[in-house]
C-alpha cells in the first residue's frame, strides 16, 4: 500500500506469492537478518515487521510489531498493537493479543475462512484498479444523490451474528 517501506538495504526481503502489505508498514531487518512473508501473508496497515518470519496465510493487525527472528507459524492471527518479542517462536494457528505477545487460543477454520476472503479482496484490487480506474476532477462537494457503497466483507463480529 501507499506509504510502505519495504527496505532490504540490510538483508534480504522475500514475499512469496498473494502477500499483501498495506499502507505504511514498515519491511526491513537488523544486519544479515532475512525477512520472509509467506504466501498470502496479509500485514495490516502500519504494522512494522523486523527481520521476522510470518507464515503462509497469516493475519498481522494494524500497528502490530514483530521483531528480529521471531517466526510466526501458519494461519496466525497477530492482533492490532501487539508485540512479539524478538527469537518467539508462535506455533501454527495461534491467536496472538498484547504486549508481550501471549497466545490465548487456537484459530478456528471459521476465523481462517474469514481471514482468508478478507486477504482475497486486497489481492484483486490490483487488477480491478487496473480495469476500472478513471481519471476524474476532484468533488468541491458530496453530490446529493451519490450512492452508497455497497459492503463486500463484514468484520469478524458481524459474521458470527454478533
Amino acid at each position: 500500500g501507499p506509504g510502505a517501506a519495504i527496505r532490504g538495504d540490510w538483508g534480504e526481503i522475500i514475499i512469496e506469492d498473494g502477500c499483501n502489505v498495506q499502507e505504511n508498514c514498515t519491511i526491513h531487518m537488523f544486519p544479515g537478518v532475512t525477512v520472509t512473508l509467506k504466501e498470502a501473508a496479509h500485514i495490516g496497515h502500519g504494522a512494522i515487521i523486523h527481520g521476522a518470519t510470518i507464515g503462509r496465510n497469516c493475519l498481522i493487525g494494524m500497528n502490530a510489531v514483530i521483531m528480529d527472528n521471531a517466526v510466526i507459524g501458519d494461519e496466525c492471527i497477530v492482533g492490532a498493537l501487539s508485540f512479539i518479542q524478538a527469537e518467539k517462536q508462535i506455533p501454527n494457528r495461534s491467536l496472538v493479543v498484547g504486549n508481550p505477545g501471549k497466545i490465548i487460543k487456537e484459530v478456528s477454520d471459521e476465523m481462517i475462512k474469514w481471514k482468508t476472503k478478507g486477504t482475497e479482496l486486497y489481492q484483486q484490487l490490483p487488477a480491478e484498479c487496473h480495469a476500472h480506474l478513471k481519471a476524474c476532477e476532484p468533488l468541491t462537494e458530496v453530490p446529493a444523490n451519490r450512492p452508497k457503497q455497497a459492503p463486500a466483507y463484514q468484520t469478524w463480529k458481524k459474521s458470527m451474528g454478533k
